[in-house]
């Protein structure tokens, strides 16, 4: 066999794999494994874009060391270098290289020089020695220590393995404050479970040596996320874990447990005692390592009084865990831990496919701001002529229940009523208003159909909330709130956030963005449905942006003295005036309040872009894929080709649903799509689908024979409701079973199968003939 000849897997098995082998890789503990790196953005009707795959990566002692991408003999050997570059800084590589099994190319990601590469490679230990010139012990430890994976059921995520690397390594390095910045939906919970698991086995503690097992402290200001942690580490021993929590120290007579690894508790429990805070129970030193999870909420905030928590525990190496990289509003808690070690955003993970992209409706209407007339009645509270409100004041000092319900109509009428919806109010008053308003107007019988979920509702809020989380259960369907679950709900198929009150803060804002993002079976997007204009949030330089350089941290605040528990502060407290300003609409004026929706489009780098903008980027990209309107034309009317191109246009982020916006964008929602692209492309005005498929029944149709006239009349009406999606080839065989019962009996009605095809064919070309 020629090297012409051979494939790529040839090369690999014949030529790359043996060089691996004798340098001794695969031997001796050390890895050599294939990595999907991502598997694509996710798109309409459960496609993706490209994903991507790393053909060798190289693996000693827990770390990704090197990536190698491989090419067939026939072709140079420096083909694969940009994508072996690419995977190794994905990976955290320091080396990539690229080989078409006669040559090899290797570069070093961290000082920049590359050259050709000579047998034989470098070995395991000496990568390693490249990599980690200084011997150090802890590092070594956790990289013999391999991640749990409950059975091969749970294997980590690219940015995963390199948030976990990255901490222990900080770890192993002496670092007292350790952050990591990781997107909503991106798995922050496991990775602080494989840390730990790590530290657990390895039996590191802050004496130095591998003496005993590590004292772990959980740290979070919500008992959900406690329980959900509590939950994730079920690996761990069951006398290895305890809960700190009232229940538990009342049986251990006032005190908490000590006899544990790995301690789970809130903020505010540990703020509690009698006489003192429970968390002086423990010496300073009883804990090894504290995760804080949500950090930028809890105890490294300047003003908290938690904060005097992670004071008291100085001695140990703590944690924190946030999802919010800017710091224009929390740059005390990167001030506290110092630069992330690691940070993979939002875009990030939406470009790879590991969150679920998202399209922002937003509901201008009529009555967003409102000015006092005598014609309105006041039912209570004070109010001047002429006096006007603005979004913020609306159910805080002002209540128009008439306006209200408009909204809760105009969102219900629009939304699939059968999918998991959170609508974020103003206060919890507010709330309640919303969720009665949604459970009079619903299509459902159901009397769960809808609840509140917020500070006052208590153990009964927290039960309809993990209801809602259980993906087997369809009711609750909608849950109202106003703060409470803005963060730590880790609800899987939600389809849309309803943003009822204003959103000023861009932390807050990217976390209730990311009660979305977590990716389900069929869930190919989400939708932000926004009346209060938040989608203002998207200019903002701090949206998905990376850190600044952090802050120092100040000196050690003195010690507060603790609250009562219902003094302690809540992510529900609304802060609602004794008299509200109530105002009923005149008649009539409710029935003019209208509504213009529009929709957000996004650049490749996750910036919103005007309606402008988009087709002009629209414009371009369609010009690189044809040459002129006869390919165009061409293209579209055989469906194999169109095809193609519609594959093509996906992956450059033009999928079904982008499709459909533009329809609406032009003003041709009844049009084939390409007579929406021949817009674009060359200004000519659109045509409905009635108009075309009016044309094919009037000219080529009408000489058909009888039945085959009816099947393809059928069919033609099929497109007119359905659209071209209607006439691609994989949808030809349904069509037959739907109108003769299956393909033998059409086949007996309408002649052979490559009759039929070829008549399929013929009315597509007829139908874009002009």
């Amino acid at each position: 066999m020629s090297i012409n000849d051979e494939t790529e897997a040839d090369t690999r098995a014949g030529r790359i794999d043996p060089v691996l082998s004798a340098a001794g890789w695969g031997q001796n503990g050390s890895k050599v494994r294939r990595e999907v790196i991502c598997p694509g953005r996710i798109q309409s009707s459960g496609k993706r874009g490209k994903g991507l795959s790393c053909d060798y990566v190289l693996i000693h002692k827990g770390h990704k060391l090197a990536t190698l991408e491989a090419k067939r003999a026939g072709i140079s050997y420096r083909e694969g270098v940009g994508q072996a570059k690419d995977y190794a800084q994905r990976l955290g590589a320091r080396f990539a290289y690229a080989s078409n099994g006669l040559a090899w190319y290797g570069i070093d990601m961290a000082t920049g020089t590359e050259d050709d590469v000579a047998l034989p490679l470098p070995s395991p230990d000496e990568l390693w020695e490249r990599c980690f010139a200084e011997r150090n012990e802890w590092r070594e430890r956790f990289g013999e220590v391999e991640f749990e994976t409950d059975g091969g059921k749970w294997e980590p995520r690219y940015y995963q393995h390199n948030a976990i690397t990255a901490a222990l390594d900080a770890v192993a390095e002496g670092r007292k404050r350790i952050l990591l910045t990781l997107a909503t939906g991106t798995g922050k919970t496991s990775i602080a479970f494989q840390i730990a698991w790590k530290l657990f086995k390895a039996r590191w503690s802050l004496s130095g040596e591998p003496t005993r097992s590590p004292r772990i402290l959980f740290l979070a200001d919500r008992n959900i996320l406690a329980d959900q942690a509590y939950n994730a580490f079920t690996a761990f021993p069951s006398d290895a874990l305890a809960r700190i929590d009232p229940d538990a120290i009342r049986k251990n007579h006032g005190k908490p447990p000590r006899n544990a690894s790995v301690f789970f508790t809130i903020f505010q429990t540990f703020m509690t005692g009698e006489g003192k805070p429970v968390y002086e129970d423990y010496p300073r030193d009883f804990f090894d390592f504290i995760v804080i999870d949500e950090c930028h909420r809890g105890g490294a905030k300047d003003e908290s009084e938690w904060r005097a928590v992670l004071e008291y525990f100085e001695p140990a190496v703590q944690l924190g865990l946030t999802a919010t990289p800017k710091r224009k509003h929390n740059a005390d808690t990167y001030g506290y831990f110092g630069e992330p070690v690691y940070t993979y955003a939002l875009r990030d993970g939406i470009e790879d496919g590991f969150l679920t992209p998202f399209k922002v409706r937003q509901m201008a209407s009529t009555i967003d701001e409102y000015v006092y007339h005598p014609e309105d009645e006041v039912l209570a509270g004070e109010i001047e002529i002429g006096q006007s409100f603005r979004e913020e004041d609306f159910n805080r000092i002002i209540e128009m229940p008439e306006r209200e319900l408009s909204r809760v109509r105009e969102f219900m009428a629009q939304i699939d009523q059968r999918q998991k919806t959170i609508v974020f109010c103003a206060t919890q008053a507010h709330a309640a208003l919303v969720r009665d308003l949604i459970n009079q107007i619903k299509d459902s019988s159901d009397v769960d159909y809808c609840h509140r979920v917020a500070a006052d509702d208590g153990a009964i809020g927290e039960a309809h909330l993990r209801t809602f989380q259980d993906n087997e259960k369809s009711v609750p369907t909608i849950l109202t709130t106003s703060q409470k679950l803005s963060t730590g709900v880790d609800a899987r198929n939600v389809r849309h956030i309803v943003l009822m009150r204003p959103v000023k803060s861009m932390i807050e804002f990217k976390q209730i963005i990311g009660r979305g993002t977590r990716t389900f079976d069929g869930k190919d997007f989400f939708t932000i449905w926004d009346f209060v204009k938040a989608h203002e949030n998207f200019q903002d330089p701090e949206w998905d942006g990376e850190p600044e350089e952090p802050v120092a941290p100040g000196p050690p605040r003195s010690k507060p003295e603790p609250k009562e528990p219902d003094d302690l502060p809540s992510e529900d407290e609304d802060d609602e005036p004794t008299q509200k300003v109530v105002v009923k609409l005149a008649d009539g004026k409710a029935r003019e309040i209208r509504y213009i929706a529009s929709t957000s489009y996004w650049s490749a780098d996750g910036k919103p872009i005007s309606a402008t903008d988009f087709l002009k980027r629209l414009f371009g990209d369609l010009g690189e894929l044809v040459a002129d309107e006869d390919e165009l034309r061409a293209t579209w009317s055989n469906p194999d080709t169109r095809e193609t191109f519609l594959t093509k246009l996906g992956e450059r982020g033009y999928d079904h649903e982008v499709m459909d916006d533009l329809r609406r964008l032009v003003d041709a929602p009844d049009s084939d799509l390409f007579d929406v692209l021949a817009y674009v492309l060359y200004t000519h005005p659109p045509k409905s689908r009635r108009l075309r498929a009016s044309a094919v029944e009037e000219g080529w149709l009408a000489a058909s024979d009888g039945e085959q006239r009816q099947f393809l009349a059928a069919l033609l009406k099929a497109y007119v409701e359905g659209g071209e999606r209607e006439l691609a080839k994989d949808r030809l065989t349904p069509l037959l079973t739907a109108k003769y019962g299956g393909v033998t009996q059409a086949r007996n009605r309408l002649g052979s199968i490559s009759t039929i095809q070829s008549a399929y064919r013929k009315l597509q070309k007829s139908l874009y003939l002009n």
